[in-house]
C-alpha cells in the first residue's frame, strides 16, 4: 500500500512540473501568465487531479476562468508529455495560503513594532 501512496506523490509532482512548464511555454491566454503552481493532488486511480495555484496580481477570478479555459488543451499537452494509462481530469484550485501566510507576517511585524513602542516608553 505504501508503494501505491510514494506512486501517487511522484505522479502529483511530475504533473506540477510539466503543467508549470506548459503555463509558461504554450498557454496563450495572457490572464493565467502569473500563475504559480503550488501543488497537486491525484486522487488514487488517477482520474482526477486538483491543482493549487496562487497569483500575486489579484484577479482570482479572472485567473480561475484563463485555467478553467485551457484545462482541456493542457490535459490534451499532459497525455502526451507522461506516459500514463489515464490522464486525470484537472481542477483548478485557489490557494490562498501564501496571503494568509503575508498577512500574518505583516500582522506579527505590527505586533514586535507595537511591543518595541511599549518598551521605549517604559524604560
Amino acid at each position: 500500500m505504501a508503494k501505491d501512496f510514494a506512486r501517487t506523490e511522484r505522479v502529483a509532482e511530475q504533473i506540477l512540473r510539466e503543467l508549470a512548464q506548459m503555463i509558461r511555454l504554450a498557454v496563450k491566454d495572457p490572464r493565467v501568465r502569473k500563475v504559480t503552481l503550488t501543488g497537486v493532488e491525484v486522487t488514487n486511480d488517477y482520474a482526477h487531479a486538483k491543482v493549487f495555484f496562487t497569483s500575486l496580481e489579484g484577479d482570482t477570478e479572472g485567473l480561475q476562468q484563463g485555467l478553467e479555459r485551457a484545462a482541456g488543451f493542457l490535459r490534451s499537452q499532459l497525455a502526451h508529455a507522461m506516459k500514463l494509462r489515464i490522464t486525470p481530469q484537472l481542477h483548478f484550485v485557489y490557494d490562498a495560503s501564501i496571503e494568509r501566510g503575508a498577512h500574518l507576517s505583516q500582522l506579527i511585524d505590527q505586533a514586535v513594532s507595537a511591543d518595541k513602542k511599549n518598551d521605549s516608553h517604559d524604560a
